[in-house]
């Protein structure tokens, strides 16, 4: 059973800085490529960053420089450090593995992060 759980969200004000977490389970957390993904109301949910299971990284342009992800492979845990914040951060962000629709696009329920200017 896939299970995803996010937390760490919260209010911050502009420059701030937020960690996120995430708990999956480990059918889809183990071998797998983990990514961190936002919505913002009325967008499409994007992928921001991605770390494979051995730890090389990617981020969209938007947020380089400014997070970080990371995963602890022994906790089924995934993480995004996320500094600087600006108010375009807002959104609800999510865990998933990059090649989540193998797992029957199956989706936690996130965490919201609210950037204020």
């Amino acid at each position: 059973q896939v299970q995803l759980v996010e937390s760490g969200g919260g209010l911050v004000q502009a420059g701030e800085s937020l960690t996120l977490s995430c708990a999956a389970s480990g059918s889809i957390f183990s071998g797998n490529a983990m990514g961190w993904y936002r919505q913002a109301p009325g967008k499409q949910r994007e992928l921001v960053a991605s770390i494979s299971s051995g730890g090389s990284t990617n981020y969209a342009d938007s947020v380089k420089g400014r997070f970080t992800i990371s995963r602890n492979n022994n906790k089924n845990t995934v993480f995004l450090q996320m500094n600087s914040l600006k108010p375009g951060d807002t959104a609800v962000y999510y865990c998933n593995a990059v090649n989540w629709r193998l797992y029957g696009g199956h989706w936690g329920q996130g965490t919201q992060v609210t950037v204020s200017s």
